[in-house]
């Protein structure tokens, strides 16, 4: 399948397990909303799981063009991108890293759980994003230990800010499905 046809699958599954909910919400950056992209509905399905890891891991064969493909590792972001990340890692059979919002206060005291070595390249997956605020942080933390973070792939944008700001950061943003092509 090419990336249009999976892209369209992973659209008719997202619409399936009806993740986008309409009426007045709260979102975490505090913003209101007339509809709340409940994405747990969605990676907690395991199709919509394997669609995820197959329509990114179908993006990232350019990685393997560049070279950049030899030591890329897949991070996810506690807790809600863990499940994703873990999928696509299968995919491409890649190393998994999970990027804790806060150290541990016992054992190792780890922000970042998984193997990373100076100038690994990394790929971010995140479920759902508005402002990109939150995977910003994953993405500063995973910088500061040295790794190239290639691009954050999301499964939904809610087109507001997000783009903006991993541009801003020099960060290649790749949404997966904007949230307007779930609203049909």
């Amino acid at each position: 399948m090419n990336s249009n046809d999976l892209k369209a699958n992973l659209i008719n599954l997202l619409k399936e397990v009806n993740c986008v909910k309409f009426g007045e919400f709260t979102l975490a950056s505090g913003k209101k909303s007339d509809y709340y992209v409940d994405i747990k509905k969605a990676t907690t399905n395991p199709k919509v799981l394997k669609a995820v890891a197959k329509l990114t891991a179908k993006l990232c064969e350019e990685f393997k063009e560049n070279e950049e493909y030899e030591n890329l590792k897949v991070a996810g972001v506690e807790l809600g991108s863990v499940s994703i990340a873990t999928a696509v890692s299968l995919e491409l059979e890649k190393d998994l890293l999970i990027v804790r919002k806060k150290a541990k206060s016992y054992g190792t005291k780890n922000k970042i759980e998984g193997e990373l070595n100076p100038n690994d390249n990394v790929i971010v997956m995140e479920d759902v994003t508005t402002t990109g605020g939150s995977v910003l942080k994953a993405v500063e933390e995973l910088k500061e230990a040295n790794a190239n973070v290639k691009a954050v792939f999301v499964i939904v944008d809610r087109l507001d800010g997000a783009d903006e700001l991993m541009k801003e950061n020099n960060v290649r943003f790749i949404p997966l499905v904007k949230v307007n092509e779930l609203k049909d």
